[in-house]
Parts: structure tokens; sequence; C-alpha cells
């Protein structure tokens, strides 16, 4: 399986953006030094949000960093051109020797929408859209298409064309059936946004993803499932509350002011770092236990955790990525090895 980090570059913690973005490349140096295998960045277009172009910070990341995947999580796709969003992540892969990846999403933000001029009645069509032109475009040099959002394309070159044969292109989800479905009839790995609640709660969207993969007339074997988490790690519990608790609740709070969410407080995040929560936080052991829960429940691929959340210090946020890196990948790796190893036997 493989592991990763995420990060949207929050600026509330008070830094300038300036030095919020070279942090943001500090974070990935280490968690490419440490083994990792996936480092993700979100778009936003709001004040509290650093990077509205993920495809220039990990160009920048990519510059400095030699094995570790690069991905966008996500690329609202919704509001953005498909030839450009290609364009970029092409210039990426070659900047990266071939180590980049789009996850596409509708954006659970909806700043972008008016931004760039779209309605946001046509939420879904628009990115139903706006991914099957993308995709025309990953498959073929030369393209002709024509959709209601965008000028039609004849026989329009794209360049450049990336490294890679095939640019991957990861479908992101919140909980919609109807995205989880999309992903699984075009043959597009799935990554499942867990927030809160119950992990469980999830698993039938990953039968129901693997279901329209198989009606697509996929190869089973080939589908792929990510699970992106809130996570911190600390040497102790104590350590993990006391460094990630109360940026991560005023996070959540002031979106949730924004969403008509109810307020949360302690009980509500111990209820989220409990065994069966959504949060991964704690000590390695307890970090590990998490990640290894969720993959018996989803068979997942990939985990990847968001640790650089609200105002979490800069400090307490390489301290965890060091941890995570030399004390939960390792417990998690051994003990995923040794499950595949007991199946194959089987």
């Amino acid at each position: 399986m493989e592991l990763g980090l995420a990060t949207f570059v929050d600026l509330s913690s008070g830094v300038s953006a300036a030095q919020r973005m070279h942090e943001l490349l500090e974070e990935a140096e280490l968690a490419d030094q440490l083994g990792l295998d996936v480092f993700a960045v979100g778009e936003h277009h709001r004040p509290d949000f650093v990077v509205s172009s993920p495809a220039v910070a990990l160009a920048a990341i990519a510059a400095r960093t030699e094995r570790i995947r690069l991905s966008s999580a996500v690329t609202v796709l919704s509001s953005d051109d498909p030839v450009r969003v290609f364009q970029q992540f092409a210039e990426l892969d070659l900047i990266s020797n071939g180590r980049a990846e789009i996850m596409a999403g509708r954006g659970s933000f909806v700043e972008s929408f008016p931004l760039f001029g779209y309605d946001l009645d046509d939420y879904d069509e628009l990115f139903a859209e706006k991914l099957e032109l993308l995709l025309a475009i990953r498959d073929n040099e030369r393209v002709t298409w024509s959709g209601r959002h965008r000028a039609p394309l004849s026989d329009a070159g794209v360049w450049p064309r990336p490294l890679q044969e095939k640019l991957p292109i990861w479908v992101a989800v919140g909980g919609t059936p109807q995205s989880v479905i999309r992903a699984g009839v075009l043959g597009l790995p799935l990554t499942i946004a867990i927030i809160g609640g119950q992990p469980e709660r999830f698993a039938p969207l990953v039968e129901l993803y693997r279901a329209a993969w198989s009606e697509g007339g996929h190869d089973p074997a080939e589908a792929k499932v990510g699970i992106n988490t809130h996570a911190f790690v600390g040497e102790t519990v104590e350590q993990a509350d006391s460094a990630f608790a109360q940026p991560y609740l005023a996070m959540m709070n002031r979106i949730g002011r924004e969403r008509g969410w109810p307020p949360s407080g302690k009980p509500e995040y111990e209820a989220l770092r409990s065994p069966r929560g959504a949060l991964a936080v704690g000590s390695p052991e307890q970090v590990a236990e998490k990640i290894l829960f969720e993959h018996e429940l989803f068979g997942n691929d990939r985990y990847i955790g968001q640790m650089s959340v609200g105002a979490v210090a800069h400090a307490e946020v390489m301290r965890s990525i060091e941890l995570f890196g030399t004390k939960v990948a390792p417990l998690v790796r051994a003990e995923v090895e040794k499950r595949s190893s007991a199946v194959r036997a089987a």
C-alpha cells in the first residue's frame, strides 16, 4: 500500500504567504527523504489557503525532490479548463521525470465557480463534461470534441505530452454515490476523503465502485482505491493532541459556521480520534492501527494523511511527518505485506 501526505497549505497559522510556501517545500522534501510514496497539494481560492494552482507549487516541489509522486488534492476540474490542466500537469511530469498525477474533483468549496464565470446550477454537469474532455486529451494527441460548457475542438493538438505514457488521473469524492459510479465505469482510480463520522459507513461506496468497475468491463485486479483522512503523529497521544487538537477544531468550526454545521469540541474530537473514528491521530502505534483498520475495511491501495491543518505549527508538522515516515510507515508496510502474503498462500 502506498503511503503519502496531502496539504491544503493553510494560511491561518498567522505566517506570511511567502513563508508558508517555503514551509510547504520543506514538508515535501522531508516526505521524499523519508521514502513516502505520494505528496499531494490542494487547490483553493480563499484567503485562508495559499495555493490556487497546485501544478505551480508541485513544479517547485519537483525540482527539490527525487522519487515521491506528486499529485493535486484536488484539481477543481469543474471550474478549470481541461486543456490547460493537462498541459500544466504534462509539464510537471516532464520536470519531475514522470512523477505527476491529477486528482480531479468537483470541489467542496465553491469560490472558484463565480471567479471563473461558472454557474453552480451546472455543478455536476460541468465536472462530467470536463472529465470527459480531460480523458480524451490524455488518451489522444489530437482531439475532436464538443460539449455545452466549452468551445469545441476540431482535430486540435494538445502539447506538451507527458513523460508517462498515460498521465494518472484519479477521481476524488467525499461520499457521493454518483461520483463513485462514474469513476468505476470510466476505469479511473478512486480517492475517498473521510473527514468525519465512522470509516465503516464508506465501505458500501468502495463496494459500489468495484461493482461499477467490473460492469464497465475493466479488470477487477486493476481497480485502485485511496483513502484520505486528517492525521497527526506524536511520540504519545498526549503530544499529538497538544499539537493538533486545538488547531484542528478551530479550522473545522470556522468552516462549519459557513456550512451550518454544529460546533465541535473536545467530546467530538475524542470520538473522532477513537479506534473507530475518522481521525488518524495519536502515537505511531495508534496511527498505524487506524490505517490498518481502514485497510481491513476497504482493501485500499493508498493512504494519504493530511497533517498541516489550520494553525498547527510548522515544526510540529515536520515532527509528525518524520514519525509517520520512520515509525508508522514501517509498521503499516510490514503488516500489509504479511496480509498480502497470507492471501497469496491461501
